[in-house]
């Protein structure tokens, strides 16, 4: 369960919304165990293959999933599982570029930790010191809604549309339009196809719970996604920035030193 630090969420969210004006709003969540583990341990050298596997990896693949240090004769509390995964619409070599940098962020951000995961606009990585694969898990880990649009009757009926649509993408991904309201969706590459359908459900009834009537919204729940927008109410996202990201790397570092508390970094309009 993510908890809150609050000087240091509110210190985080002060540089994402400043990377937010920058650029696009590219970075998402974070979230980090309690539990840390000792430098130049098995545990570390076993996340840090892990990790490298996932750079490596993800120049071929959208999504992959690995365990580590599983074996008969280690250490259960050296073991580490983890998977990666990518936007589904992007080219391996973008999700490459993504991946590579989520590593490297969620390296800044949850040092030493047993468990964390880290969610950029395009790929996410997560990681854990037991086995999660398959396990539905639909708690919220990030929503953002924007202005209302009450007033316009046909838009909530095109996006409910879209959320239908996009509620049927029980093999992964799914892209969505009706009118003028775009939206997709996707699911965790370890979920299987009912679980899949079962989490996204959960997710477009948070949104229209929480975002109701907005222009846009957004849900991620701990397995799946779910987003919509009005058309041109966001800009195409544009290449990797380095300030940008710089800006969050800044962040996290002010973040890491001694917070050992899992939490969860919000900016909601």
């Amino acid at each position: 369960m993510f908890k809150y630090h609050k000087l240091c969420s509110i210190f985080l969210i002060i540089f994402i919304f400043l990377s937010y004006l920058i650029k696009s709003h590219i970075f998402i969540y974070y979230g980090c165990s309690q539990e840390k583990f000792q430098p130049n341990t098995p545990s570390e050298t076993n996340l840090n293959s892990l990790l490298s596997l996932f750079v490596s990896s993800s120049s071929q693949a959208l999504y992959s999933s690995y365990a580590i240090g599983n074996d008969t004769n280690a250490s259960s509390e050296s073991s580490v599982y983890g998977l990666y995964q990518c936007r589904g619409d992007l080219r391996t070599q973008d999700c490459a570029k993504c991946i590579k940098e989520a590593v490297s962020e969620v390296g800044l951000a949850c040092p030493y930790s047993y468990s964390g995961s880290l969610q950029l606009n395009e790929c996410l990585v997560r990681f854990e010191h037991y086995d999660f694969f398959g396990e539905l898990d639909t708690n919220l880990r990030f929503k953002k809604c924007s202005k209302s649009v009450s007033h316009d009757v046909e838009f909530i009926k095109r996006r409910d549309d879209v959320l239908s649509e996009l509620g049927e993408a029980n093999q992964g991904f799914r892209v969505g339009s009706e009118g003028l309201v775009q939206g997709f969706s996707q699911c965790l590459g370890d979920l299987n196809p009912n679980d899949c359908s079962s989490c996204l459900g959960e997710a477009i009834s948070k949104l229209k719970s929480l975002c109701r009537s907005s222009e846009a919204g957004d849900v991620f729940l701990a397995q799946c996604y779910v987003r919509y927008w009005a058309s041109g109410y966001y800009n195409s996202p544009p290449e990797s920035s380095g300030e940008n990201h710089e800006v969050n790397k800044l962040a996290m570092h002010a973040c890491k030193g001694g917070v050992s508390n899992e939490f969860e970094a919000k900016l909601d309009a």
